[in-house]
Parts: structure tokens; C-alpha cells; sequence
């Protein structure tokens, strides 16, 4: 089973795909975690995440040792990896380079010591409508942008970050603004999937909501 949860930062969509992996024993893939590993990557090299030939020589080398080594960065979750991923995916050349990579992964989904899945969650912005169009279940994960910058702040505050809520906000309306407007593949609801907003909603609550629509697929399935 090919599980898509797409939506903008600080939706939720982290949360809800790895208690989703973890009820239906699927494994789990961050796409964000390649375009952050890139961002932050080019960002340590001194370089500029907007520019393009930095962005894509990191990209064409990137292994998943040095996805998992990135992510251990200090950098690799706060406001300045996230702000470098949005940067260097909004450039095409360097989305067609992870592309494959991406599309790879569901045909032959892994956890993460080797063993053989029979399927996968993912959890990004095009996973949908661009990586698996194929997926079952198609889930788009939104909120206000106010709600979603408060729940990254709070985030950073728990993390010891200094950050302010007006800088949160600014960096999160722009993060929006440039997934939504990329030429190549802009972030936004497959035909087929169910819209959620969450801005109301507890993790809890929207974790039923598409556990049922989950269930829902599997008894059509079986019939």
C-alpha cells in the first residue's frame, strides 16, 4: 500500500505519516529530509541554496549515508534548513535529480535496517500528484498560516532557538508562497485526495479522520 500525505510546513504531516507507518507497518519517507539535506549541504559549503549549480552539484552527489549524517546537523530542523530546502526544490533541475530517486523507493520499499516493506508512507508537498500518482490513499494536510507558525515556534522555543513568532510567520507565508508558485511541480492538492485542515484539530483527531478513509480503501479492496 502507497500512502501519500502532502501539505505545507508545520501542517502536521510528520506526525501523522509516522503513527500512520506504524499502525499499517509500512515504512516511512521524509521526502523533505532530501531537499533539507541538499539546502543544509549547500548552506555548509558556504554557497547560496538560490543559486542553481551549487543546489545540483550537491544533488547529483547525494547518497543516503550522507542524507543520514545531515540529519544529525544542528541546522538540519531548525528555520535555517527548512528555509534552504524550500530554496533549492523550487529549483527544477535539481527536483528532476532527486525525482528518481524518490519514485525508486516505492517500488521496492525498505525500513530503515534493510528488511523489505510491502509498502510506504510518504510525507511531502508533491508526493501525490508528482513521486506516486499510483499511491491508494491520497491525503492533503493544511492549516492557517498563523496556526502553523505557532506550532513551529513553540517547536524552536522547546529546542532553545532564538526566534521570534513575526520572524516564524514572515519565514513561513514566504516558504508558502514559493512552494506554491514553482514552476515545476507547485505544491497543491492531487484531484483525488481529501483535503483536511487542521488549524481546529488535534493530532489525535486528524489521525482517526484518515485511519477511517484508510479503512475505508481497504474494505473497497477486499470486496
Amino acid at each position: 500500500m502507497i500512502i501519500t500525505i502532502d501539505g505545507p510546513a508545520a501542517a502536521g504531516k510528520g506526525t501523522l505519516a509516522s503513527k500512520l507507518a506504524l499502525k499499517y507497518n509500512l515504512t516511512y519517507f521524509d521526502t523533505g529530509m532530501v531537499y533539507r539535506a541538499v539546502g543544509l549541504d549547500v548552506v555548509l559549503q558556504g554557497k547560496d541554496p538560490n543559486d542553481e549549480q551549487s543546489a545540483l552539484s550537491v544533488a547529483q552527489k547525494l547518497t543516503f549515508p550522507r542524507i543520514m549524517e545531515l540529519s544529525k546537523h544542528q541546522d538540519f530542523r531548525s528555520a535555517v534548513g527548512g528555509d534552504a530546502a524550500s530554496k533549492v526544490s523550487a529549483i527544477p533541475s535539481v527536483r528532476a535529480a532527486l525525482l528518481q530517486m524518490q519514485r525508486d523507493f516505492a517500488l521496492n520499499p525498505q525500513f530503515s535496517d534493510g528488511r523489505k516493506a510491502s509498502g510506504v508512507v510518504y510525507d511531502g508537498r508533491d508526493a501525490g500528484t508528482v513521486i506516486c500518482p499510483q499511491a491508494d490513499v491520497k491525503v492533503f494536510i493544511t492549516a492557517s498560516s498563523e496556526v502553523r507558525a505557532m506550532r513551529r515556534f513553540k517547536e524552536f522555543q522547546q529546542k532553545g532557538l532564538t526566534i521570534t513568532y513575526d520572524e516564524v510567520l514572515a519565514q513561513t507565508r514566504e516558504r508558502d508562497e514559493r512552494d506554491a508558485s514553482r514552476s515545476s511541480a507547485p505544491m497543491k492538492p492531487a484531484d483525488d485526495a481529501v483535503i483536511i485542515d487542521t488549524s481546529d484539530m488535534s493530532i489525535d483527531e486528524v489521525y482517526k479522520k484518515v485511519c477511517d478513509i484508510i479503512e475505508s480503501h481497504k474494505k473497497i479492496l477486499e470486496k
